[in-house]
């Protein structure tokens, strides 16, 4: 494959996006970036804003895809119509939307040339309840939402295309991403969540006992490792990405506190049926192939978080 000129990024103006188009441009890219329409630019008045072109468009429309992917040598798949939490009350619509829809952009992407698709799937729910940990990427998967079932479904079909049409692939399973331009009013995202809820004096609900223990990962590792994919050219697929520490929401809440300067105020309820106990994803396999390795810590991402809301009032 030759080197990339343009890059798709679909859901480029979210929160994984958002930081892709902007390194991407960074780096010399030409990046087309695909999102809603109501969700603001990021593109404008940036250092590298010539870079980028910005596609207002929607995921579930068919005529949105084909128009997309035109022209462009990488597509990175970054969008999810429903969440782990939410994904089980209506199955239906997650295949529907998610599972459909990554089929419809794959037959657009072999019929425009695309040469690669990296689609981000979930290293935190396509496994389901470890057996071992660290997890790594042969250990069974056996998830336990339609959020994590539908990821695996489309590394399946990918896999399928890429036999059929020879349409190049890598997946990355990324564990629990957090950092700046992460939405604080989300549903997801325990980081930014609650340093939202501490900078504006709210309390904290915790679902179970704070034992439930997950692997974070920075922005910026997150991205470098999408970049670093990029150019791979070896053998494996499917590559899990995190940090390869285990951080329990307990200790989480100890290094906001550390970060923000303020205790937080927390409301334990009871654990919800659809969250694993243990959640650590093994990193070796990404970082003898993609030559990555995670650079930021959690006190640090933390701190860099913490900085951005408050420069930005975004909490």
């Amino acid at each position: 494959m030759r080197v990339a000129s343009r890059c798709l990024v679909l859901g480029g103006k979210g929160f994984i996006g958002s930081n892709l188009v902007l390194a991407l441009s960074s780096a010399g890219f030409q990046v087309r970036s695909f999102g809603r329409p109501l969700l603001p630019s990021i593109a404008k008045g940036g250092p590298n804003a010539g870079n980028i072109e910005e596609m207002d468009g929607d995921f579930s429309r068919e005529a949105d895809i084909e128009r997309a992917v035109q022209g462009c040598d990488v597509c990175f798949h970054l969008v999810s119509t429903t969440l782990p939490k939410s994904s089980n009350l209506d199955p239906a619509f997650d295949v529907e939307t998610n599972v459909l829809g990554t089929l419809r952009l794959l037959d657009h992407a072999v019929r425009a040339g695309v040469k690669k698709v990296i689609f981000v799937s979930s290293g935190g729910t396509v496994y389901g309840v470890p057996r071992k940990v660290p997890i790594d990427e042969d250990h069974p998967t056996d998830p336990i939402c339609s959020y994590g079932i539908t990821k695996l479904a489309i590394e399946k079909y990918l896999r399928l295309y890429w036999e059929l049409h020879g349409l190049d692939y890598v997946v990355l399973r990324v564990s629990n991403p957090y950092g700046e331009r992460q939405r604080t009013h989300a549903s997801q995202g325990a980081v930014a969540v609650f340093l939202g809820k501490i900078l504006r004096g709210e309390p904290i609900e915790i679902w179970g006992d704070g034992s439930v223990v997950r692997d974070y990962i920075h922005i910026s590792d997150v991205v470098s490792a999408l970049c670093c994919a990029t150019k791979y050219r070896g053998a494996e697929r499917v590559l899990n990405i995190g940090s390869g520490r285990g951080v329990s929401l307990n200790e989480l809440l100890g290094a906001i506190e550390s970060a923000t300067g303020a205790t937080p105020r927390c409301v334990y309820a009871d654990k919800r049926p659809f969250d694993v106990p243990v959640s650590v994803l093994s990193i070796a396999r990404a970082r003898r192939e993609l030559e990555w390795t995670p650079l930021v810590d959690l006190p640090e991402g933390v701190a860099r978080t913490v900085a951005w809301l408050r420069m930005t009032g975004s909490y």
